[in-house]
């Protein structure tokens, strides 16, 4: 057990940094599959690559928004925004939500 929290607080930087990539490019390809193309998060969920199978989905219709997080390590936003199509948010829009 140990061993376990040692290799943990090592790579943990690691860890959160893969996690954000991870639900950043799961949010903008979620986004543009639903809000460019047009299909539904069925279809969408069947993009994610492999690895992140820890990455979760929700989707906002009504704000054409979707969310990606994995759980306690990473949160990501991408929304449809006419012709710039599907964009992250930062930090500060986020918490504006």
């Amino acid at each position: 057990m140990a061993i376990a929290a040692l290799w943990l607080a090592w790579n943990w930087t690691s860890i959160k940094g893969q996690a954000r990539v991870g639900a950043a490019y799961g949010a903008h390809i979620t986004c543009s599959c639903r809000y460019i193309e047009g299909r539904d998060m069925e279809a969408c969920e069947t993009d994610k690559e492999a690895g992140m199978e820890m990455v979760r989905l929700s989707d906002d219709p009504e704000n054409k928004r979707v969310t990606a997080s994995v759980l306690f390590l990473a949160e990501a936003v991408a929304e449809r925004r006419g012709a710039f199509g599907c964009v992250q948010l930062n930090e500060a829009e986020i918490e504006d939500l």
